[in-house]
């Protein structure tokens, strides 16, 4: 039975002591399951999903320290990962990620054999991530997918298909993702650069700030475009509203480029996602009730 110090080891392995991950990768997903399921999905297919999400996110991140066991020790914010400091061994990370990969796998497979199907792209998105970051000059738009593929797959949970609307939802999570990753590689930018890891935040340059802004609006326009097909009501519009008032809070925050007031705006992404969702599932229940 492992000791104490061992399931804390492994607590911050999965990153549960840092939940905006899960967040960030929940919020798009319910997008999904609220525009299949119009707003009033099924909802044993909703806590699949939800502890899917949970389940993936944590295997995930035992992925990312293994592949980054090397480099996390020479990194400030990473320095102290379990893998990094000995607490957990390879072998035992392996093992955590596959128990994790198994019972999210199970859930899957209580939806039908055409979402298992498309559970097996996520899986490959979810396992080659960490590796884009040796050789991709913007890993965090693979993390994008990686993190948005719920998308597609809660359509086909809901409807059976993925229509053209699923994709421009994934579409807007890259932008989104690139956005606010960017701002989280903005932290370790001189790390990355003496040990040779990539990131937007090194491709991207001076014009960092910039990319970032753009990325926030195309991920903003994207929503609204979808909103409008949608014939999405107030709500929507109220909660996209705030939104784009945090945005403007993102760039007084990133605009001076300080490690600390960045990873600040990476974690308040959890709230424009937030907006977005609540107003998506207001609207439809507006609309149901009306």
């Amino acid at each position: 039975m492992p000791s104490l110090a061992k399931w804390h080891a492994y607590y911050r392995l999965t990153r549960l002591d840092k939940p905006v991950g899960i967040w960030l990768l929940l919020w798009p997903t319910l997008w999904g399951l609220l525009i299949a399921g119009k707003g009033f999905p099924q909802p044993w297919v909703v806590c699949v999903f939800v502890l899917g999400t949970i389940l993936m996110r944590s295997a995930g991140c035992a992925l990312n320290d293994i592949a980054d066991r090397h480099w996390d020790g020479a990194v400030a914010r990473t320095k102290l990962r379990p893998l990094a400091t000995g607490e957990i061994s390879v072998r035992e990370a392996y093992g955590v990620a596959l128990g994790l990969s198994v019972l999210a796998f199970v859930l899957v497979c209580t939806l039908g054999w055409q979402v298992v199907v498309w559970s097996f792209p996520a899986l490959f998105l979810a396992v080659s991530y960490p590796y884009t970051k040796r050789f991709f000059a913007i890993p965090q738009a693979y993390l994008g997918i990686a993190f948005g593929f719920g998308i597609p797959m809660t359509f086909v949970a809901l409807q059976g298909q993925v229509p053209a609307l699923a994709w421009w939802l994934l579409a807007a999570n890259v932008c989104w993702s690139v956005a606010y990753d960017t701002a989280y590689a903005m932290v370790d930018r001189a790390d990355d650069l003496q040990i040779g890891i990539r990131s937007s935040a090194i491709t991207f340059g001076r014009f960092d700030v910039f990319a970032i802004m753009l990325c926030f609006a195309a991920m903003m326009l994207i929503l609204a475009g979808v909103a409008h097909a949608l014939m999405l009501g107030w709500p929507f519009w109220l909660g996209w509203t705030l939104a784009v008032i945090q945005l403007c809070r993102q760039y007084a925050l990133i605009r001076h480029r300080q490690p600390a007031d960045c990873f600040k705006a990476f974690l308040e992404n959890v709230w424009i996602g937030a907006a977005i969702t609540i107003g998506i599932a207001v609207s439809y229940c507006l609309g149901r009730f009306a």
